[in-house]
């Protein structure tokens, strides 16, 4: 057998393996000795003989300058290169090629490769390129200086990235890629990723794709090409187009090339100045040595757009960087070129106006007359035109080009390019426009700017129309400060508050200020009326705050001569009127209301405030249809509740303010509540926000900025247990209830779900209740064994505090018990306690005199009272309703509180008080953006949901598990 040694040599595109005898150099090894060459290999390599190819006979040349001969050689394809093994026997060509393979090694495991993908038609190929840096410039030049003549290498850099192209194969395909988490969405970028991680993962790095992924996968290469660039410090740079309009119609029009930084769009240059090397381009550059590399990416932008835009053909040759086009040819390429420049990522630059113009209608809405007598005229003449881009232009222009169907024109001095529907669509609409809306009352245009979906109609307002169409914020109302005869001052929030009022009214329009309690919107209101002289005032309210008004008159107000319309002596008959035209405020009940209509519509109100105006949040109740018979020059509501159940209790309150302005309550109800309550619709949610926004004025006491000073309000959970009494009863309630709604259906469920509900939530007060029999109060509640504890935490320290319950029984047990346990004679404030005792008990409380509790009578107490003196509210037991419940909290938790407020809420652990007081929780959100909640949602539970939320849990009952 004769001496051989191992040689390797790189010939069309594979590494070929072969041996020189040692004793005959001017021939090859002899077929005969294959199997001991493959041996040879094997020892070598480390590889397996049978992934080894057949020899095959290969011309490579000798060396010695012993010319080329056909010689037996192994073919190995680059992509099954794995590290060679050096011996001392091996030839300098294995050991240089083993050089190579370890720096390729090397340069992958420090993370300097980077993919790229090759795109030959619609072949694309994926494959890594190394980063070149100095350090790896320098060690492949000394390679190239030392490679032995058998290597036949002709391009180290060249070879060297194919030898790291393979590495980062092999290693992506151990590594079994899979899509970051921002792809793993099924669609076009993620399939796009995937084929093209995989076709680097292969050995033929072919990208298998879908026709519809190509967009995705166009803008995978432009990523990895800037990626590319900047690894290697290389200007990042893209192509666009830049479309030259002509000066005249007849001139031809220019699409030239360009380059342009991707990180920096200011930098960017012609691709002639990239052919020439101007300056403009050796800036795009940063580096002479960056010029060629412009200069190709010109070429190969060329190639690709000319490949893929028939119009862009002569960007293909070397020489054309700029083409002209007829008219007729733009508008083929204005329609049809851009969806293929964004496929190649190609931006399409030229004036905004003729790119990207869309036709529109505008309608600018002026005052009907000017302002006379201080007031406004609340009605608007709109102008309506046809803009483009909210440019106004010529309708004949549009309609010459929808004639002509021309997409293409030169309007007004420049040129732009339109849609042909576009075109029509904008004429119809503004037709309609003129037709129907060129003069509207100030509700009707509110109306149209909320209800306006269409982009591309825009409506404004000029002089006091544009501030009310953009929701009267704070910059565009003049500060009304307190008038003369007004004693105090008013908070800046107030002045605000006043400001809105005084621009409404001007307007003849009317609003609801709808701040927490406690903001002092009576003082506001005060301050509003004493600006209106001439015609008097009447405020109506719940009997409670009537006092409270008179009060509040005598104490800001004055000057104003005050007539209480309620009792016996108020003026009645014929003449009823007559004798309260000469007050200044009149201030009666909405009960009263009702009944004596028929006299309090004969007078000519300037101004009709409705206090705890939810009062009217049923619009087919008595005072609600009363309250819409007053004439009045402006109707006003103060509520801090506008919405308690639902949207149909916002309409009433605005609708008894501004009569007509929200339409009907069927079609308000179709239009907005319906859509908005059943399915969250953003847009119903976002017209309504827009029609009620300059009407309605709401302040939260959350926000600090408002009152800096007022304490914070600290809520809590007080939990009880039943008692083993408790327990029994509420399990057969519960029983009855499962088994009969079962059975029952339409009204007669409902009702018999709400009564037991009820009957549950007394039963969980105190059996004494729920059996109504005056029975023995001790030791038989748990709920109650629980109130004393807070109680004697209270006198302990010496607070005072406000004790509710929905229940007027459930009072009066606490009364007695309060009497029997701790001989404290507790004032009770309910429905049945006359105005003069109502008032006596508020003041002796607030001045401190008598005993630190108050006891009081949800509904009676829950509005229109201010009892700062206590610092603390316990809620015996809860209204389902946040916003009542708040709404009693807040008697406390208002203007002139000193002290933290500490709020405790009884809760029966375990029962369905624990339940429905997460869900109250839960729709807590749902009633801060206009919606609330009410008890009738209970009622229409299933039988299953029932069983679930008035289930008794053994942690319920008084040395139960917990």
């Amino acid at each position: 057998m004769p001496t051989t040694a191992i040689q390797l040599s790189w010939h069309d595109g594979a590494l070929h393996l072969w041996a020189l005898d040692s004793r005959r150099q001017d021939r090859g090894v002899a077929l005969a000795h294959v199997v001991d060459l493959i041996r040879t290999v094997d020892r070598t390599l480390g590889r397996d003989v049978a992934s080894i190819a057949l020899p095959t006979r290969v011309r490579l040349p000798l060396p010695g300058g012993l010319g080329a001969a056909p010689v037996p050689a192994l073919r190995m394809p680059l992509f099954d290169l794995r590290p060679i093994v050096v011996t001392q026997s091996s030839t300098p060509a294995v050991r240089w090629f083993a050089q190579i393979g370890e720096l390729a090694e090397r340069t992958v495991d420090a993370a300097r490769v980077r993919p790229e993908l090759q795109v030959d038609g619609a072949v694309h190929i994926a494959r890594w390129t190394s980063v070149t840096e100095p350090a790896l410039a320098a060690t492949l030049g000394a390679l190239t200086k030392q490679m032995p003549p058998a290597c036949l290498v002709d391009d180290v850099a060249t070879f060297f990235d194919s030898v790291v192209d393979c590495v980062a194969r092999r290693r992506l395909s151990d590594e079994a890629w899979r899509p970051p988490p921002p792809l793993r969405a099924r669609g076009t970028e993620y399939r796009a990723a995937q084929a093209t991680f995989r076709a680097l993962g292969s050995a033929s790095g072919s990208v298998l794709y879908r026709t519809e992924d190509m967009p995705a996968l166009a803008d995978l290469r432009r990523t990895f090409q800037h990626l590319n660039d900047r690894a290697r410090g290389l200007p990042v740079v893209a192509a666009q187009l830049r479309l030259h309009l002509p000066d005249e119609a007849e001139d031809p029009w220019v699409v030239t090339l360009e380059l342009v930084d991707a990180d920096e769009p200011a930098r960017w240059c012609t691709a002639r100045d990239a052919v020439d090397r101007t300056p403009l381009a050796l800036d795009l550059a940063r580096e002479d040595k960056h010029l060629d590399g412009l200069e190709a990416r010109v070429a190969d932008a060329g190639r690709r757009l000319a490949f893929r835009v028939e119009q862009l053909a002569p960007l293909g040759t070397d020489a054309t960087t700029a083409i002209e086009l007829t008219i007729d040819e733009i508008e083929a390429f204005l329609t049809d070129v851009p969806p293929v420049l964004d496929e190649l990522g190609v931006r399409l630059l030229g004036p905004e106006q003729l790119v990207r113009a869309r036709a529109g209608v505008r309608g600018a809405a002026t005052p009907r007359d000017a302002p006379s007598s201080g007031r406004f005229s609340a009605s608007a003449l709109v102008q309506w035109d046809a803009t483009v881009d909210d440019t106004p232009v010529d309708e004949a222009q549009l309609e010459r080009a929808a004639s002509a169907g021309s997409s293409l024109l030169h309007v007004n001095g420049r040129w732009i390019r339109l849609d042909e529907r576009q075109v029509r669509t904008t004429l119809s609409r503004l037709q309609k426009h003129r037709k129907e809306h060129a003069e509207l009352d100030i509700g009707e245009l509110v109306r149209l700017v909320a209800e306006n979906a269409d982009p591309l109609t825009r409506i404004e307002g000029e002089q006091w129309i544009g501030d009310l169409l953009a929701g009267l914020p704070d910059d565009k109302l003049t500060e009304t400060h307190e008038p003369a005869g007004f004693v105090g001052e008013l908070r800046q929030y107030q002045r605000r508050g006043l400001s809105w009022m005084s621009f409404l009214g001007r307007l003849g329009l009317g609003g609801c200020l709808a701040d927490d309690m406690g903001l002092g919107k009576t003082a506001t209101a005060l301050a509003h009326l004493a600006m209106r002289p001439g015609k008097p005032h009447l405020v109506v309210c719940p009997l409670s705050v009537v006092h409270n008004w008179y009060a509040e008159a005598a104490r800001f107000t004055p000057g104003l001569q005050v007539e209480i319309h309620h009792g016996g002596e108020r003026a009645r008959g014929t003449e009823a009127a007559a004798q309260l035209v000469p007050s200044d405020l009149v201030v009666t009940t909405y009960g009263l209301l009702a009944r004596d209509i028929d006299t309090l519509a004969e007078v000519e109100w300037g101004t009709v405030i409705l206090d705890e105006a939810q009062m009217v949040k049923n619009h087919s109740t008595s005072a609600a249809k009363a309250v819409r018979r007053l004439a009045a020059e402006q109707k006003l509501a103060l509520t801090g509740t506008p919405v308690e159940n639902h949207l149909g209790e916002l309409w009433s309150i605005l609708d008894a303010v501004n009569p007509g302005l929200y339409g009907s309550a069927k079609a308000f109800s179709e239009k907005y509540a319906k859509p908005i309550q059943k399915n969250g619709d953003a847009a119903a949610t976002a017209a309504l926000r827009t029609l009620t926004q300059p009407f309605v004025l709401r302040r939260t006491k959350a926000d600090k900025t408002l009152l800096p000073e007022l304490p914070d309000k600290i809520e809590k959970i007080a939990w009880s247990t039943l008692t083993r009494e408790q327990a029994t009863m509420y399990q057969a309630v519960t029983d009855d209830l499962l088994a009969n709604a079962q059975a029952a259906e339409g009204m007669k469920r409902r009702g018999l779900v709400l009564a037991a509900l009820t009957r549950l939530k007394q039963i969980c007060n105190h059996p004494g209740q729920a059996a109504g029999d005056g029975s023995r109060i001790e030791g038989r509640s748990g709920k109650l064994a629980r109130f004393d504890e807070l109680v004697d935490e209270l006198l302990e320290v010496g607070e005072r505090a406000l004790v509710f319950t929905q229940f007027r029984e459930m009072g009066l047990i606490l009364q007695r018990h309060l009497a029997d346990r701790l001989q404290m004679d507790a004032p009770f404030l309910h429905g049945g306690v006359a105005r003069a005792g109502r008032e006596k008990m508020v003041r002796r409380f607030q001045d401190g005199e008598g005993p630190p509790l108050l006891l009081v009578s949800l509904k009676a107490g829950g509005t229109g009272l201010n009892l700062t003196a206590a610092s603390q509210v316990i809620h015996y037991d809860r209204w389902w309703n946040p916003a009542v419940e708040d709404q009693a909290t807040d008697r406390a938790w208002r203007l002139g509180q000193a002290h933290t407020v500490l709020v405790h809420k009884l809760v029966c652990e375990g029962t369905l008080e624990e339940r429905i007081a997460q869900l109250i929780d839960d729709k807590r959100g749902l009633a801060a953006s206009v919606l609330g909640t009410g008890e009738s949602w209970l009622t229409e539970l299933s039988t299953d949901e029932l069983r679930s939320l008035v289930a008794l849990s053994p942690a319920s009952v008084q040395g139960g598990a917990r």
